[in-house]
Formats: C-alpha cells, structure tokens, sequence
C-alpha cells in the first residue's frame, strides 16, 4: 500500500488549462518561495516526455527546473522516475519508444517525498485529462493525492473559458478535486492581444476560486508573497 494513505504532508498539484501554459516555470516560483520560508520542499514530476538526451541520460528539463528551484532535494530520478523522449501525451512516448508507463509507480513515486518533505508540489502534464498512463489520466493523480489544485493559465485570449472549463471538470470528476485557486501567467509578450488588459478582472468575476496571482512575463519572482497553503 502507498504511503498516500498513511501520511499525510501538506501539498500542491500544479495543473494547466492546457500544454504550454507555464506549470513548470510557476511550480518554481512556488518552490523558491516556499523554500526560502524555510521549508523542506519535495517536487515531483509522475512523468514526463519530450525529453532530451543528456550525455547517456534522458533528462526532463522540467524536472531539473523543478529540483533545481527546490534546493536540489533527494535525486532527479525522484522528481521524476519515468522520463520519455517523444513529445507526446505520456503513455504515446512510452509506446513510442517500446515501453509503457508504470501506472503504479505513477503513484507510488510520491511515497519518497512523504517522508522527506514539509510540504510536496506535484506537477502534472498538459491539463486535467491529459492521458499520463493507458487508464491513468492527470486527474487520477491530483484526486488520489489529495493536494489541492493549482490551476496555471495563460494570459491570453480564449483564458477565460479554458480555465471555467478546467474548473469545471476539477468539480465534477469523481467525487471532486479540492481547487487552491488559479494563477494566470504571462506565457508570452502580445502586443496585438488586448485581452491580456481585463482578463485578470474577468477571472476575478467569474471563477469560483481566487486569482492567486498573475506573473509577469520573465519574473524571477512573485510580486506579492502568496499562502500558498491557506484555507
């Protein structure tokens, strides 16, 4: 049995509103914070694809931004113990290269971090359905572990119904996934795209979370220091 069920350590899930939207570089921003308050910070990847090949090694470069941001806790291996090539949902890249995702230790990678950490950040891939194993998708992982959600989207024409429809599924899939809020993210620097003005305001109005924060494009950190971990 994993250690999900038998202790509990506060946590985050990092999930987006789609691919590209900048989870990893928040996660890291979180991390960093949270660090720097003094925390023991565990940062896991279940898996990753679209990696690229380091020496003899498949490295995520989302994993070693996470493990970097985090102080370099435990190994890379264990922010991330299935690491694929192929730029592809998970379970593509692990078929791709004549393997398949281990849909148990998608889940029990998490166990390490349980014993060694003070707080855990999870870092899904792509959105809530995003597919991570044959029968395992992003939203399996975040209701299993049972670490609220924080939902990254992009500050970019079309945010507002990608992000009510993430919340909408957090809502609905099984009994519920617990949402922290979201954070909306400059992902890119448009100066034809006029809804980067009010889309913060409309987040505001109209989901049923709080807008967390908004990063600024580049941001080494948060403009404003964030509970992260509050109610």
């Amino acid at each position: 049995m994993s250690r999900i069920a038998r202790r509990r350590v506060p946590g985050l899930f990092i999930a987006g509103t789609d691919t590209e939207v900048g989870k990893t570089y928040v996660a890291s921003l979180i991390a960093r914070q949270l660090a720097a308050d003094g925390m023991r910070v565990g940062v896991y990847k279940p898996v990753a694809s679209g990696a690229v090949v380091v020496g003899d090694q498949l490295v995520s470069h989302d994993a070693q931004a996470l493990w970097e941001a985090a102080g370099r806790p435990g190994t890379l291996e264990r922010v991330c113990p299935q690491v694929y090539q192929a730029p592809l949902a998970p379970h593509l890249a692990a078929r791709q290269a004549g393997r398949e995702v281990d849909a148990q230790l998608l889940r029990d990678g998490l166990d390490y971090w349980l014993s060694e950490s003070d707080v855990i950040l999870v870092e899904g891939a792509g959105g809530l359905m995003t597919p991570v194993a044959d029968e395992t998708y992003v939203a399996d992982l975040a209701f299993e572990f049972k670490f609220p959600l924080v939902i990254v989207a992009p500050n970019q024409l079309g945010v507002i119904n990608q992000t009510l429809q993430t919340l909408m599924t957090a809502a609905a899939y099984r009994d519920g996934i617990p949402v922290r809020g979201v954070v909306l993210n400059d992902v890119r620097v448009r100066s034809d795209d006029t809804s980067v003005t009010s889309n913060r305001a409309e987040l505001d109005r109209r989901c049923t979370c709080p807008v967390l924060a908004h990063v600024s494009h580049g941001a080494e950190r948060l403009d404003h220091v964030v509970d992260w971990l509050g109610g």
